[in-house]
């Protein structure tokens, strides 16, 4: 399974298959190359091909040499607009966040800023998953539609009177939030194509095997839970979770100001 795992990826790179959800991996059908020549290409080509096999396939699909393949150019003909693949994922990301926020004004209320900022990230990632992919908390990159989130985010927080350890939590826990469920979205996606099974259908298979783990008696709760109805709600699960974040940001709000950053400390 791993050796085919790999051929599979290598085959992917090559642009020889395509994965379709519930159909698995297939070979494609072999076709002409385009006649598309390097004056005809330019950036916004390369990331428009870039995103619509994202959109088809998942971000692991794309590569420059399946790009080009796409496009019927040379690989390194890609290079001449794009720097490298890193930088393309970046400019995906980027064009995918242009779509939705160009126009977008939001409020000037501190808490409906923040519900407009937070959904109109989460609809980005929900029409494209694999954007959570490119984007970081820990490593974060500058990409100015997408930044547009940020900047609203900590201006609301500013005007609301945080101090800025404060600040900055509350803007990287409502990031994570939604960077969090759009991964999980991504996930899914991947292994419906990769199972053909629905997460209801997965989850129907592994019954079994939950009530025999819970019926020792060692997790009453977890027994209880099980054999109740529940479904689950990406978008219903983001409400909930924004709801109990900014909750806890007018507390923190009411607290008044927090000082600035701490001092660092001793250097050792």
């Amino acid at each position: 399974m791993a050796t085919a795992t790999k051929v599979i990826a290598v085959l992917r790179d090559e642009g020889l298959v395509d994965t379709k959800p519930g159909s698995g991996t297939t070979v494609r059908a072999t076709r002409q190359a385009s006649v598309t020549r390097h004056r005809e290409l330019d950036c916004d080509r390369v990331v428009r091909a870039a995103m619509a096999i994202a959109d088809a396939e998942g971000m692991s699909a794309v590569s420059m040499r399946r790009v080009a393949t796409d496009l019927g150019v040379a690989t390194m003909s890609l290079y001449r607009h794009v720097g490298n693949k890193e930088d393309l994922t970046l400019l995906m990301a980027d064009a995918a966040a242009a779509e939705v926020v160009v126009h977008a004004q939001p409020p000037a209320h501190w808490r409906s800023r923040l519900e407009f900022s937070c959904r109109l990230l989460w609809t980005i990632c929900r029409r494209r998953p694999w954007v959570a992919e490119v984007m970081s908390m820990t490593r974060p990159r500058a990409a100015p539609h997408l930044l547009f989130y940020s900047e609203w985010v900590l201006t609301a927080l500013r005007d609301l009177g945080l101090g800025m350890d404060d600040m900055m939590y509350v803007h990287l826990n409502l990031f994570s939030h939604i960077r969090g469920l759009a991964l999980s979205v991504q996930a899914e996606a991947r292994e419906r194509q990769d199972t053909g099974l629905t997460s209801d259908e997965w989850m129907d298979t592994q019954e079994t095997a939950f009530l025999d783990i819970v019926s020792d008696g060692r997790y009453p709760t977890m027994a209880q839970v099980v054999t109740q109805e529940f479904e689950q709600d990406l978008d219903v699960m983001f409400e909930f979770g924004l709801r109990l974040l900014l909750d806890g940001v007018t507390k923190a709000a009411d607290r008044g100001p927090a000082g600035r950053a701490r001092p660092a400390g001793p250097q050792g």
